[in-house]
């Protein structure tokens, strides 16, 4: 596509394109009489629905635009309309033929067409067809916009079958390949079975719907189908296709927020106020046409009803994102050198809206883009109507100077020395256009003498006698003051500077109460309120340091028609010795308020004021005073300047981070790092502090801050000893001391309901783990659980999902003889950690042991890396997990003594609540589980490890299985402890001395209790024989009695049994069910086991 349309503007993409052209020999008069009236109809309403129809009529429109119909439907010539002259019957056939030929230049597009037939009457007229109408003269034709109507309706019935056609498409993977005419070289020989492929096929066919349906009136669905083209094509980088749905996507929120349009009637009034002649010049090939503004309709009249209204606002742009798409899709049609014509119609049309949204600045970033994109080689007459257009443009925002220059040359293109015939005339009346834009004028009076003349002769006399700010002094005694070059430049605002945050001194917090003020008791004082407001429009609200380079922003403005050299343009100040370095600057024509930094180092102490700024102009040396300057702005001239602080540089082991975090207090970050580690693995920080001030630092002081999260942590986060650091203080300049942090990144290592379901093979609850051996087992995650095209991270429980820790750590640091004064500074550094997840704990139960001061605590490890990772404990042996294997590992501990768990100062009063009292506790007792475990990961292949932590995992069941029970009962055999495997050995015959001793570790006083002791024989095959009496026989009673027991205190009680034969005995000792007993939990009567083997009596 070569031929660009100037006059296109986003509410174009809603109509439909109508060719308009003579057949044969049709004088210019009557042709454009006609065309008048056909364009006059350019909406209709349909009848059967709500919507309208736009269409934009074009006399003339190069096939080749035409192929470009795919990549956007609105340059698609979908209706044609022929004009004739034909008077006789005999001349029909030929005239009927050559309409034919005209439809086949479009033909491959044209929806319907139409051939208006005039001065031809008889039976051939009196024929009824539907696409020829008869007329017997262009002043006999009242019936035309009747017709135009009727043709309106039928290409409307063809566009939204078409829409219907294109939208209901289910074939899936048989949708075609849309392509622009330079790409149908490159698609040959493509895998069209490739994924790739295919969304390239949905993304455009998407964006192609929704051309038809913001054609067909329906502006909401063309908003849907925009934003899934634009996803689609972004996904498989299709560039071109995905600017295109861009800008369909900006014209369709157009429409919707400028119901009124963006091209304005001017064309159309232009065209119908001009004589036909120059009608005819501007409409010959080549030429550009006028618009007909679509805009007319309301929103209401395309679609009344209020849900679509909502819906459709809901997918449309906002005005500011409408521009913002507009950049990205000229972006990328700047990628392709066929889509130039493209890519400058879409900057044509961005500055049509930005024009309405009174944006000019931007606007002209458009047009300058606009100005430079390359084209075909362009005949004379195009180069006019491009900078016409553009001129314009220019003149529609505002530019009124940048309008003049366009213009300018435009006319000087009229009289080029290609062109044979040079247009001295047009030429003439386009220079004289340009006159108000150069705020030029033909009066003689408004001349004055060339500004440039005097400045070189200025500069000529400074060069030998040097304009100096010192009184002159005639020989009759008349002094000549010295007279400033104030508008040289013209300075409109002085704005003194803050230090960076990094470097800006604050105020030690012990010290602040000094600097109040006491000259009034009252808060507020209506008296001194005036008074206080102007030195407040004087004194600033921050301090500059001595030795530091401070800095001043001037903007400034250069009046001049050329270019201005400043020269030596420093600071005048007062109040401190002060070293201004001066600058050198040149700024352009007329340049605009120009932003000039002007930098000094104070070198002692106290209040200093800005008076003012010198320069050297022409030669001549000024002074310029700012209380002498009328209309300047300042928000304030006068600063305290403090004694010298050190400055501190930190880098660190760690790289930049890409995250720059955003503290809510406001403070600034003035370095991110970011690490990224697996759960429960611990890494060293190390900061270089660096003194690169002149002042010695003296005082560190580090404190962190971890920003809101919604991640539970346990333990500390960050941790660090500052002593060996500060051991090296004072740090004089130049030195360096190191710094080192640990990070140790440890968050819940539960796992989520979601996936807890799939691991386990009986979907019990973490209580009602059933029980079973101790042993490792393996279980494996049931993947036909699973969907096996689950984004990655969609889940919650989805082991994969990283997690993010933020803190900040704030270096406070003073120094020299700004910290005798009670000043500081303050560096902050950005942490950003990623935690990646490495193992979970799936399931957490408890089984007794053969001890009862003992239990097995069993824990379902699950691997989340993606490598093969170990797993230990304190005095187990190492568990090997693949990776997403899950297996069962025991691990035999002592039961504890929760009672000796020391209060935390949360449980002195600190939380009223008693739920948040019994969190506490439950949070102490898994503290003190976890550091008994000792349990560890390793993942030998990436040489990291870390720990694994049982916190917050133990539910109350757990707990209670793992705490001692208040009463602690021991059974001893002849002095020996009965507990575990021990077998106590004893002889037939020989009387065995039984012992049962009991400790009260309760608050309470227990007991009394009576126990009978029952012996009996396992045969090891499920059968218990306590048939003993003439086997085991009692000395005494085999009841036990046991007095009551006061805390910590202890009792026992004795007896004796008799073996009369030899064997493996076991003795079960039973409580009686009294009022004592039953008043107390059946945990608390947990006695051992006694294993008894009676042997042979020695001889």
């Amino acid at each position: 596509m070569s031929v660009p349309d100037y006059m296109q503007c986003a509410e174009d993409h809603q109509t439909l394109l109508v060719v308009v052209q003579p057949v044969g020999v049709v004088s210019e008069e009557n042709f454009f009489s006609i065309y008048r009236r056909i364009c006059a109809v350019s909406q209709l309403s349909m009848r059967d629905s709500q919507r309208a129809l736009f269409i934009r009529y074009r006399h003339h429109y190069p096939p080749e635009n035409n192929e470009w119909g795919d990549f956007q439907t609105h340059r698609k010539v979908v209706g044609l309309i022929t004009i004739t002259d034909c008077f006789s019957a005999k001349d029909w056939p030929q005239t009927f033929e050559k309409f034919h030929v005209q439809k086949e230049i479009y033909g491959s597009t044209l929806y319907d067409s139409r051939l208006f037939v005039f001065g031809l009457q008889g039976d051939v007229a009196e024929q009824q067809r539907p696409d020829v109408a008869f007329y017997p003269s262009y002043e006999d034709c009242s019936s035309v916009e009747k017709r135009i109507e009727d043709f309106i309706e039928s290409l409307f019935i063809v566009l939204e079958s078409k829409r219907l056609d294109r939208a209901t498409d289910k074939s899936g993977d048989k949708i075609p390949l849309l392509c622009v005419p330079f790409e149908k070289k490159d698609f040959v020989g493509l895998d069209t079975d490739s994924r790739h492929y295919k969304k390239r096929c949905q993304g455009r066919m998407r964006k192609h719907v929704g051309d038809l349906c913001l054609q067909a009136g329906m502006l909401q669905d063309a908003l849907v189908h925009y934003h899934m083209s634009v996803e689609l094509l972004r996904s498989v980088n299709d560039f071109l296709w995905l600017g295109a749905a861009l800008e369909g996507l900006c014209s369709a929120s157009v429409i919707y927020h400028y119901p009124g349009g963006t091209g304005g009637k001017a064309g159309a009034r232009r065209l119908q106020g001009s004589s036909l002649p120059e009608a005819a010049n501007r409409h010959r090939p080549g030429a550009q046409e006028v618009l007909i503004d679509p805009g007319a309709l309301t929103t209401n009249g395309i679609n009344p009803d209020t849900s679509a209204e909502i819906g459709r606002a809901k997918n449309c742009l906002s005005p500011e994102d409408i521009i913002d798409k507009y950049k990205e899709a000229i972006s990328y049609y700047s990628k392709y050198k066929n889509a130039g014509v493209i890519e400058l119609e879409a900057c044509v049309k961005a500055v049509r809206v930005l024009a309405i949204q009174k944006r000019s600045m931007e606007a002209s970033e458009f047009l300058q883009n606009a100005v430079y994109i390359n084209l075909r080689q362009l005949s004379e007459e195009e180069k006019i109507q491009r900078y016409s257009i553009l001129s314009e443009l220019y003149e529609l925002i505002g530019f009124h100077r940048k309008s003049a220059f366009f213009k300018r040359v435009a006319a000087m293109q009229c009289v080029a020395p290609s062109i044979a015939e040079p247009g001295w005339r047009a030429c003439y009346k386009l220079l004289l256009e340009t006159l108000p834009g150069y705020s030029l004028s033909l009066d003689p009076k408004d001349f004055s003498k060339e500004k440039k003349d005097v400045t070189q002769s200025l500069e000529s006399y400074t060069s030998k006698c040097p304009g100096t700010m010192e009184p002159i002094t005639l020989p009759d005694g008349l002094m000549l003051p010295p007279v400033p070059f104030t508008k040289l430049p013209i300075v409109r605002r002085v704005k003194l500077l803050s230090l960076p945050a990094s470097l800006r001194p604050q105020k030690m917090k012990s010290l602040l109460g000094q600097s109040v003020s006491t000259k009034s008791p009252f808060i507020y004082s209506p008296i001194i309120a005036h008074n206080r407001g102007e030195e407040r429009s004087k004194k600033i609200d921050f301090q500059w340091v001595q030795g530091d380079v401070c800095e001043v922003q001037l903007m400034v403005y250069n009046p001049m028609p050329f270019e201005l050299r400043v020269e030596n343009m420093g600071l005048l100040t007062s109040g401190v010795e002060f070293e201004s370095l001066p600058a050198a600057l040149s700024l352009p024509a007329e340049s605009g308020l120009y932003p000039v930094t002007l930098v000094g180092v104070p070198q002692t102490t106290g209040t200093i004021t800005v008076n003012g700024y010198r320069t050297t102009v022409f030669g001549v040396f000024s002074d310029c005073l700012l209380d002498n300057l009328p209309g300047i702005k300042t928000s304030g001239s006068t600063v305290e300047v403090i004694p010298a602080l050190p400055r501190l540089q930190i880098s660190t082991s760690l790289p930049r981070s890409a995250h720059s975090l955003q503290p809510s207090s406001g403070d600034e970050v003035s370095t991110n790092v970011s690490v990224q580690l697996y759960n429960g693995e611990t890494q060293q920080l190390v900061i270089t502090l660096e003194n690169i001030g002149m002042e010695p630092l003296e005082k560190l002081e580090v404190t962190s801050k971890i920003l809101t999260t919604k991640e539970k942590l346990y333990g500390d986060f960050l941790s660090w000893k500052l002593e060996e650091t500060l051991a090296q203080f004072p740090l004089q300049p130049g030195k360096v001391a190191t710094f080192t942090i640990s990070i140790k990144a440890k968050l819940d290592f539960s796992c989520q309901e979601n996936l807890l379901q799939d691991l386990s093979d009986d979907g019990s609850s973490v209580s009602g783990f059933p029980l079973s051996s101790p042993f490792r087992q393996v279980v494996r995650p049931r993947m036909e659980n699973r969907p096996s095209n689950a984004p990655e991270g969609s889940k919650a429980g989805d082991p994969s999902h990283l997690k993010t820790l933020e803190a900040v750590l704030n270096f406070k640091y003073s120094g020299g003889p700004g910290h005798a004064e009670g000043y500081y500074r303050s560096l902050s550094l950005g942490l950003h950690v990623e935690v990646e997840p490495s193992v979970f704990f799936t399931r957490v139960s408890t089984l007794p042991a053969t001890s009862t001061r003992q239990c097995h605590l069993l824990l379902d490890v699950f691997n989340s890396t993606e490598h093969e990772l170990t797993v230990s404990a304190r005095s187990n042996e190492e568990l090997i997990l693949h990776a997403g294997e899950c297996q069962r590992m025991a691990i035999q501990v002592d039961k504890f003594n929760f009672e000796s768990v020391p209060e935390s100062p949360g449980e002195k009063g600190q939380f009223a609540n008693p739920k948040q009292l019994e969190e506490e506790r439950q949070e102490a007792r898994g503290l003190e589980v976890n550091s008994r475990l000792d349990i560890r990961w390793r993942i030998p292949s990436l040489t990291r490890s870390g720990e694994a932590s049982v916190e917050g995992l133990l539910s109350q069941l757990v707990l209670e299985h793992l705490q001692l029970a208040p009463l602690q009962w021991d059974v001893l055999v002849d002095g020996q402890p009965c507990d575990c495997q021990a077998v106590a050995a004893c002889q037939v015959g020989d009387p065995v001395r039984l012992e049962v001793r009991l400790t009260n570790r309760s608050p309470r006083s227990v007991g009394p209790f009576a126990l009978t002791v029952v012996p009996f024989q396992d045969h090891q095959n499920g059968v218990h024989n306590y048939e003993l009496h003439h086997t085991v026989s009692f000395v005494g009673s085999s009841t036990f009695y046991l007095d009551a027991v006061q805390p910590s205190g202890r009792s026992s009680c004795l007896g004796a049994l008799l073996f009369l034969y030899t064997g493996d005995f076991f003795l079960h000792i039973r409580f009686h069910e009294d009022s004592k007993s039953k008043e107390l939990p059946p945990s608390w009567f947990c006695l051992p086991s006694v294993h008894v083997r009676a042997l042979e009596a020695q001889a």
